[in-house]
């Protein structure tokens, strides 16, 4: 758009950070640990690394953007290694030391534990590493900030002599290119090539990294679309030119000019101003190749609106009004079925952004019978409540500062319940909302559970603040009791069968109260079910297996990033208005929104993999069921190039995105074997047209560092088939002048003056087309189809019915003859009378059957078609009945026409006398 927009994903590193200390550090795994002394430690300017490197080793990092949590303490289980840090810092050890959560999934998280001089040190890296963490603002800089991340990363990872290894670089740019070729380019740019090379970091400058990538990769993607720019001519491109771009491909047409302005000449030579680095086409007010990359790869080119990653929504709404990010068994790090329940799942989900988390409480194992978390009786292991809930304390709002919702499902007997109670810190009570009660699951081993909102411990019960459970009675009911804060939890399968059959009432249900839904019980791999069918109906807490990093589960997290990853996103307009009616299996526009159409052009791919290995990539729309277009376009395949893939496709049209506001694009690229690579997910309502650069991520939705797609997104209203020229009239009215204006100018040219013409308004005779109605017209009418699938279906049900008569009679005359033949003569077999008789009367028994099956279908055949008879005369006399009333009211009009047209000869004639 023309004015600029700040991306301020930058926080300000503390200078303790920025200026390092010398600490001690140490990993834990299963059966090996790792202690390493004076390691100088530091936080980059830009905050996207914490590295360390001591004397004689190799340099390491840990990506910002990986880390979930810093904690204070830590003590290692390895006794050994626990008396060698006792013996080294004293019995202080705990409070000196802080721990560093890291990883790219919610399950395999890495622990690396720092221990610094003194307590007041360790605070001090605490806060200040937890200040920069949790950005999410950064998961979303641009690729050019991505290229000069990499290049960091670079001169992080030294050798123990602190330099920079060729092979590290040539590592970089292997998947897609021969080493010999990275080789040839670096000597080009004057620095060492040898495989066993080392590169001093002095030398190393970004410059001559951006120059490398260049010459590896081309941008020949870019080159194509510069030439198109500046019509093939020049070796810049002009501010005409450009702004000429920017308004045609770069700015979405469906935009209000006064809110959104059109580029002009200001802003155009602002952008070259900025990214355009040959001083002498800067000075022009002309922009190169080089500043078109720079710019295409800057932040001021985002795929989507930047200023939706912070907090834009209405946050003052009742929570019904709200999708809230939920979790279902939240304790589970694997199978639902014999599972391992894990505290620090509660910790990753709470930090991943997620509001609505489940506790299981049961009564525990040992003789007090403290309360512990676990699965039912499905075999999973158990953790202790306190633990949790002290977790949680420490989790809750480090990511969000809206409150946290806890799905309690009580277990335990009264009497023993006063152990769960856990104070929750002071400062936070307002901000925690239980909701106690029993969560109706069946386990896959079909056990029950025995729990219900009357075993909850008064105690507990006090402490629910938002919701209270209650078993579902129906719509009607929970209409009339018109209970805000009453909720029902449905498992997905009753989510789905309410709304087969009552989804605008479904949706009704969730502008006042909210609905939980979980999922089936037979998931016992814990995959999850589609999220996006109970977006549509209004569901708030749609529960999902954080654990699984499957497609469902990708939505989520695509979805819930934006808004300030609060884990609250405010449902459309009319999904709260009681006024308001939606059917979420519209298919025609929904009234007050408009309708738009989307379409991608998938062009290039960049570091998609460090391996030499087809891709392709796939784009699906998830919204609406008429809106989701799943599996239908995908890319060429491009063999045996990881590193910068052209596929140039066709653009994929979605040509009628019923409701914008719900649907969400996936970018899923994968390799020749069908593994996923990478993938995006993008909402549709703050996606931005034109050349975009789109940044992929894993499979848990962590950032990828280099990989990225280069599109061309469009975007516009629907129109439907026939109104296209009516559509463009009203965009641009001075465009499409009537045949008179014309006239009228061509008659100025002949010297006849405007003022000498009579304004005379005639009326436009109409082409009335009545297509024929034959019989497929009419068979492919609603009515008929409707008839035709309840046809089949009883068709259906009489073959099965007969082949289960067929079954039945051929397995009687089976055990019939085993029972006479046994113990006979085989060679008489063929003569014997009892035999020949038996034969006989079963031949007959299964042509009777077979007659009186051929009569059955016959007058069900029959009874078919003089119904579609009937029903094509309706249909018929509906549509001769339609086509006279359109030929009437052609005639009105006509009639109308011309009695006015008699009218304005008349005057005429009177005014010539």
């Amino acid at each position: 758009m023309t004015k600029r927009f700040e991306f301020n994903w930058h926080i300000p590193v503390p200078e303790p950070l920025l200026s390092g200390g010398v600490f001690d550090r140490w990993t834990e795994e299963k059966d090996s640990t790792d202690f390493e002394t004076g390691c100088l430690f530091k936080v980059d300017e830009y905050g996207f690394f914490i590295y360390w490197k001591s004397e004689g080793k190799e340099g390491d990092v840990i990506e910002l953007c990986q880390v979930s949590d810093i904690r204070a303490g830590g003590i290692p289980k390895d006794s050994r290694l626990c008396s060698q840090l006792i013996n080294k810092h004293g019995h202080q050890l705990e409070e000196k030391s802080l721990t560093i959560c890291s990883g790219t999934d919610y399950i395999n998280i890495n622990y690396q534990h720092i221990i610094c001089p003194d307590a007041a040190t360790a605070k001090i890296w605490v806060d200040g590493l937890r200040s920069i963490t949790h950005n999410v603002k950064a998961n979303n800089f641009s690729p050019f900030t991505c290229l000069l991340k990499h290049w960091m990363r670079l001169g992080m990872l030294v050798d123990p002599k602190g330099k920079v290894s060729v092979k590290v670089v040539v590592r970089t740019f292997s998947s897609g290119k021969t080493e010999k070729l990275v080789y040839q380019c670096l000597q080009e740019l004057g620095l060492p090539s040898g495989k066993n090379d080392v590169i001093e970091p002095s030398d190393f400058t970004f410059d001559k990294f951006y120059a490398l990538y260049h010459k590896i990769c081309p941008r020949n993607d870019i080159e194509d679309l510069f030439q198109t720019i500046s019509q093939g001519k020049a070796e810049s491109i002009s501010v005409s030119q450009f702004i000429t771009f920017l308004n045609e491909k770069q700015r979405d047409p469906r935009l209000n000019e006064i809110l959104y302005p059109l580029y002009d000449e200001k802003r155009a030579v602002e952008i070259i101003t900025t990214y355009e680095q040959d001083e002498t086409a800067r000075n022009e007010k002309r922009l190169t190749k080089d500043g078109l990359i720079r710019y295409l790869m800057s932040d001021e080119n985002a795929p989507v609106f930047l200023d939706r990653l912070d907090i834009y929504m209405d946050m003052d709404q009742p929570l019904s009004h709200y999708y809230i990010n939920s979790s279902h068994n939240t304790y589970l790090s694997g199978r639902q079925f014999g599972g391992k329940s894990s505290v620090e799942m509660y910790r990753q989900v709470l930090l991943a952004g997620c509001r609505c988390v489940e506790l299981d409480c049961w009564d525990g194992r040992s003789e007090d019978e403290e309360p512990i978390i676990t699965h039912g009786k499905a075999m999973c292991t158990d953790i202790l409540f306190k633990d949790v809930i002290h977790a949680i304390a420490d989790c809750a709002f480090v990511t969000s500062d809206f409150p946290g919702q806890f799905i309690i499902s009580d277990d335990e007997p009264k009497e023993d319940a006063r152990a769960a109670i856990v104070p929750i810190p002071e400062e936070k009570k307002e901000e925690v909302g239980d909701i106690v009660g029993e969560i109706p699951e069946i386990p896959p081993v079909q056990i029950q559970y025995t729990g219900s909102t009357t075993n909850v411990h008064p105690w507990l019960s006090s402490m629910v603040n938002y919701a209270q459970p209650i078993k579902f009675q129906g719509f009607d009911v929970a209409d009339k009791n018109n209970i805000h804060y009453n909720m029902s939890s449905f498992v997905e399968t009753a989510g789905l069968g309410y709304l087969k059959s009552q989804a605008i009432e479904f949706v009704n249900y969730n502008k006042r109260q909210m609905s939980r839904i979980y999922p089936k019980g037979t998931r016992a791999d814990s995959s999850n079910y589609m999220p996006q069918v109970f977006w549509n109906a209004g569901c708030q807490m749609v529960s999902l297996n954080f654990q699984t990093a499957d497609l469902p589960m990708q939505l989520n997290q695509g979805k819930f990033e934006y808004n300030g990853n609060c884990g609250y996103l405010l449902k459309p307009d009319f999904m709260r208005r009681s006024d308001r009616s939606f059917d979420p299996f519209a298919e025609s526009p929904v009234d007050g929104v408009i309708a738009a159409q989307c379409a991608v052009q998938v062009i290039a791919g960049q570091f998609l993999s460090d391996r030499k290995i087809g891709t392709y990539v796939e784009v699906d729309m998830y919204g609406l069921p008429t809106d989701t277009i799943r599996k239908e376009f995908r890319t060429r395949l491009v063999p045996s190039n990881g590193l910068n893939p052209v596929y140039n496709e066709e653009p994929f049209l979605f040509r009628k995105v019923v409701l914008p506001d719900l649907a969400v694009l996936r970018f899923g690229v994968y390799d020749e074997n069908g593994r996923l690579l990478g993938q995006r997910i993008l909402p549709l309502d703050g996606l931005q047209a034109g050349y975009r650069h789109i940044s992929l991520r894993t499979e848990a939705n962590f950032p990828m560092s280099l990989p990225m797609l280069f599109c061309n997104i469009e975007l516009k209203i629907y129109v439907p088939d026939g109104f296209e020229d009516f559509m463009a009239a009203l965009s641009d009215p001075r465009a499409f002048m009537s045949a008179q204006e014309k006239r009228a100018q061509q008659m100025k040219a002949m010297g006849i003056e405007e003022t000498d013409i009579k304004d005379l308004k005639d009326g436009e005779v109409e082409d009335l087309k009545l297509e024929p109605i034959n019989v497929d017209v009419l068979k492919s009418e609603k009515g008929f189809q409707k008839t035709a699938k309840k046809q089949q279906k009883e068709i259906d049900i009489l073959k099965k019915k007969q082949m289960k008569e067929k079954g039945l009679i051929e397995k009687n005359q089976c055990s019939a003859v085993e029972k006479v033949v046994k113990g006979r003569d085989k060679n008489d077999l063929t003569s014997d009378p009892m035999i020949l008789k038996l034969v006989n009367e079963q031949t007959q028994q299964w042509s009777e059957m077979q007659e009186r099956h051929r009569k059955e279908e016959w007058e069900l055949l029959k009874q078919h078609v003089l119904d579609q008879q009937e029903i094509l005369k309706k249909l018929m006399k509906a549509s001769q009945a339609s086509q006279i009333k359109q030929i009437e009211a052609k005639h009105e009009r006509i009639k109308e026409m011309n009695s006015r047209q008699a009218k304005i000869s008349v005057e005429t004639m009177k005014e010539v006398k």
